[in-house]
């Protein structure tokens, strides 16, 4: 039997792409057993985004929190990732408190473009030129990753670096399917040591 605070009300529902067991394949965290919850919703329709299936809220399930934490029985890990979509475009209070009431560690992956909400333990950033971050984010970033496409892809990501403190880990991701990005972005970080490369891994591996 699911036990909760009180406080939590376990009927606030969101809208869920998928839920799985898998191991984080990017940034940080990368390598880490994990469990992911994935939202529905988005608005800030990257070009090249690999979950634009997520971006409508219209096709997916309407879930309460007592179902969406059902699926959390039996799984191995205490490390929980929130992504989407983006994520911020829902409260995340009542979801992260109920994760955290039960022992989670929570993870957000966000573009930051939304009010920030949640209580999380680590908070990866991964802000888009398409729709600009919204102030809230910046004292809650544990990592920033930003998806480099071409050459001006670097010159948002040193903007953004610039917002956050020195000690913060910065990581340059390829976009997937531009195989120059890969090359632009080993020769910049061989000059700009304070980032590191970040590499989908789940995408070689072929799994979620």
């Amino acid at each position: 039997m699911l036990l909760i605070n009180n406080k939590t009300n376990l009927e606030h529902q969101y809208f869920i792409v998928e839920m799985f067991h898998s191991i984080q394949g990017e940034g940080f965290w990368s390598g880490e057993n994990s469990f992911f919850i994935r939202l529905a919703g988005c608005d800030v329709y990257c070009p090249w985004c690999d979950q634009k299936e997520t971006w409508s809220m219209k096709k997916y399930p309407f879930l309460t929190l007592e179902k969406i934490i059902n699926n959390l029985t039996n799984i191995n890990t205490q490390h929980i990732i929130i992504t989407g979509g983006e994520p911020l475009l829902h409260d995340l209070f009542p979801l992260t408190k109920s994760l955290k009431n039960l022992g989670y560690k929570t993870h957000l992956e966000t573009s930051g473009s939304h009010i920030f909400s949640g209580e999380f333990d680590w908070v990866t950033f991964s802000p888009k030129p398409y729709k600009k971050p919204h102030e809230s984010i910046y004292n809650q970033v544990s990592e920033l990753k930003i998806v480099i496409n071409d050459q001006n892809d670097l010159m948002w990501a040193e903007s953004e670096a610039q917002k956050l403190p020195i000690n913060i880990p910065k990581y340059l991701q390829p976009q997937w399917e531009n195989p120059d990005s890969q090359e632009l972005i080993f020769d910049y970080i061989l000059n700009h040591p304070q980032w590191r490369l970040s590499l989908q891994t789940h995408k070689f591996l072929g799994v979620r």
